[in-house]
């Protein structure tokens, strides 16, 4: 499978991607196009159930991108109908690099009162407790995956709809989750009361649109409505459009803040907010923080750059394309023997030489998690014939795994939590190494107070270790969370 980043082994993994679309002809088409501009959140396997008042609920499920499963003719035709559900996969839960296709969302159940599907972007922090106690009920699990207990909550549930029956279902869930379901008649959408990961609302034609992000809103020209809101649940039909009701107690909101750093397309809107904006205002607060003097400011490809601009445009040096990343980097096209594995980053980027010899060089990247690719950067850079070599990180040092749907390494993989910025520069050997600070990154989403510490605006588990939910099954396992100050 093609990486989806340069540094597929040395980046955190997106989540999931969801969309769904009611009122349009051939809704499935809709929703490939949809899970393509989401690709970025998933590219394990994809999966799209569609409904036709005729041949009723289909189903095709891939592993693989997008373009290469959802462009045939063939498979299409067989999701006929104006309602249509998808899913983009990145495996968080579940058996992580090992995806069985039944594993693969949108998940399917077949009521009393109708079929349903559901594709989930999240993870459930009380999966295992729950499926203990489904298991021991008499479910019978297909997957390994912490959505199919939404499934089985929903099956039990003594509720007199499908709607009614999955509000009864996530009431019992904790974690983040935001939801897009169908039943033969409904779009639905749910995000969870804290709103940890995003789901936004669209119009297309006289249709519905429910997606992860609004990039995927535009490659269907669809017009972006609004955000989901944290707690809502969306029930859209062709007869009565959108109802909207708040089935779960209001909390404040706790969206994922490494969405703004990372996760999200740079074209896509979140908060009312545009991420390449934030991402550029990312980069002048690492400029005011930690200037440093140097003759280039270059990114790391692709999810440095709107940082660097923005760390060139406040501190006036020089922004360069330093590193040129091979875009048709896929499978090794030869025999990966040890020779070539070494060749390693090399495949993947290239050094402008000529731009970079004899220069001081400012390498903006959006994050540092097990330190092993920008110690290869810095090489390449150095090799190319740098005079000095400064790291400049879009994000506080990650030093706490995700539990909300985000694929992190064990704490102790992750270079932040067992070493200080000094000792993370020593160990990188560069000549400086800075990284935003919490409130720099808070105002840069719009903060301008920065962090509230008694009550934070944002989830940011991954930088504080405060965590908003308890993750219960983690602790079962042996996780020690941050003691309490």
């Amino acid at each position: 499978m093609p990486p989806a980043h340069p540094f597929d082994d040395d980046k955190l993994k997106e989540e999931c991607g969801i969309f769904g679309v009611l009122g349009t002809k051939e809704a499935a088409n809709f929703v490939a196009l949809g899970l393509h501009a989401l690709q970025h959140r998933g590219q394990e396997a994809g999966g799209i159930v569609s409904h036709d008042p005729e041949m009723g609920f289909n189903s095709a499920r891939r592993f693989g991108y997008v373009r290469d499963n959802f462009t045939s003719q063939k498979v299409m035709e067989t999701l006929p109908g104006p309602l249509a559900i998808g899913h983009v996969r990145y495996s968080t839960a579940g058996s992580k690099g090992q995806t069985a296709i039944r594993d693969v969302q949108p998940f399917f159940g077949e009521f009393a009162m109708g079929g349903a599907a559901i594709a989930h972007n999240g993870n459930i922090t009380n999966a295992n407790a729950l499926r203990r106690e489904l298991i021991e009920r008499g479910s019978i699990f297909q997957s390994s995956s912490d959505s199919e207990c939404i499934i089985h909550l929903m099956a039990r549930s003594l509720q007199r709809n499908i709607p009614e029956r999955m509000e009864d279902a996530l009431r019992r869930v904790e974690g983040a989750f935001s939801v897009v379901a169908m039943t033969r008649t409904k779009l639905i959408g749910v995000r969870d009361p804290l709103g940890v990961r995003p789901l936004v609302l669209g119009k297309v034609g006289d249709g519905w649109a429910l997606s992860s992000e609004t990039c995927a809103l535009d490659i269907i020209g669809a017009e972006f409505v609004r955000e989901i809101e944290p707690g809502e649940m969306v029930v859209i039909s062709e007869k009565y459009g959108v109802q909207s009701h708040f089935p779960f107690r209001r909390q404040p909101s706790k969206f994922c803040i490494f969405e703004h750093v990372y996760f999200s397309r740079p074209d896509s809107i979140l908060g009312g907010r545009s991420v390449y904006e934030t991402r550029e205002n990312i980069g002048r607060e690492l400029a005011k923080e930690s200037p440093v003097e140097a003759d280039l400011v270059c990114p790391v490809p692709d999810s440095g750059t709107p940082a660097a601009i923005g760390f060139s445009l406040e501190s006036g040096i020089p922004y360069a394309m330093g590193i040129i990343r091979n875009q048709y980097m896929g499978r090794t096209f030869i025999e990966p023997t040890e020779s070539i594995r070494n060749m390693g980053v090399r495949l993947k980027l290239n050094v402008n030489r000529a731009l970079i010899k004899g220069k001081r060089v400012i390498l903006v990247d959006d994050s540092v998690v097990r330190g092993t690719t920008s110690r290869k950067i810095k090489e390449m850079i150095l090799d190319a014939g740098a005079a000095e070599v400064h790291f400049r990180i879009a994000s506080p040092p990650t030093a706490w795994p995700c539990f909300y749907g985000v694929d992190t390494p064990d704490r102790d993989k992750l270079l932040a939590a067992t070493m200080s910025e000094e000792e993370m520069r020593d160990h990188l050997g560069v000549d400086s190494l800075k990284f935003i600070s919490l409130d720099g990154l808070y105002r840069a989403v719009g903060e301008a107070k920065g962090r509230d510490k008694a009550c934070p605006q944002y989830c940011d588990a991954c930088f504080s270790g405060e965590y908003p939910v308890i993750p219960a099954d983690k602790i079962d396992d042996g996780f020690v969370m941050k003691a309490a100050e």
